[in-house]
């Protein structure tokens, strides 16, 4: 094993052991971590914008945000949260769970029911690094085009749930929807799939619906779709 190997080996070790800790302590309390990962442009603000306008009048919920630079997306959460806390990561492709411990050390856990964490935009790094999430979604919009799944299948094989962004425009880039379903399924048969689109509202009822029974659950995630 090269030196570069074992380095890490070793910190993604040391992350996994920090998620499980704080796994055990989301859990503790009962507050759902949703963790969105996708490539930059893909929707993951508006999606999650949307999503905490709806569960804020029934729900406690909280967002970290994930960028390399500026807390514009942050800002523009804060409307639709209770508490929104942006992470700058500089040069840093990925949230960890070092970083998210860091960032609620003084939260009151207790209070929330659900925890979203909107990760840097990025389909390599995010795959590696468990945050102690409840669920992992991963976004992929119809302008990305049909094939990324097969280009990225590994943060696609660790995802919980697919959700297709931006359905609304399918029709006008051309976007093959029964093709991206076939490749999703490629890498990850079982994944379940939701097609949305947060500013026509096509299809959210069925990712509420998902956030809403996991809100019941202890996490055991049956299939939806």
């Amino acid at each position: 094993m090269s030196r570069i190997e074992q380095i890490r080996q070793n910190v993604l070790k040391k992350n996994d052991l920090l998620a499980a800790e704080l796994r055990n302590r989301f859990s503790g309390v009962g507050v759902r971590v949703i963790n969105l990962v996708s490539s930059p442009g893909a929707g993951k603000t508006s999606l999650l914008e949307y999503t905490l306008r709806e569960l804020q009048p029934r729900f406690s919920v909280a967002a970290l945000v994930g960028d390399l630079a500026t807390d514009r997306d942050a800002q523009r959460l804060s409307r639709a949260a209770t508490k929104v806390q942006q992470i700058t990561t500089g040069t840093v492709c990925h949230l960890d769970a070092e970083m998210i411990g860091t960032a609620i050390a003084d939260w009151q856990l207790e209070l929330l029911d659900f925890l979203f964490i909107e990760n840097v935009g990025n389909l390599v790094c995010p795959a590696s690094y468990d945050v102690g999430e409840t669920m992992r979604a991963v976004l992929l919009s119809v302008t990305e085009g049909e094939d990324k799944p097969l280009k990225y299948p590994t943060i696609f094989n660790s995802a919980d749930f697919a959700v297709i962004t931006k359905i609304d425009l399918a029709e006008a880039v051309g976007f093959n929807r029964d093709e991206a379903r076939k490749n999703i399924h490629e890498v990850s048969p079982d994944l379940p799939i939701v097609e949305t689109s947060a500013r026509t509202g096509i299809g959210m009822d069925l990712w509420m619906d998902r956030l809403e029974r996991l809100s019941h659950t202890r996490g055991d995630l049956a299939p939806l779709i």
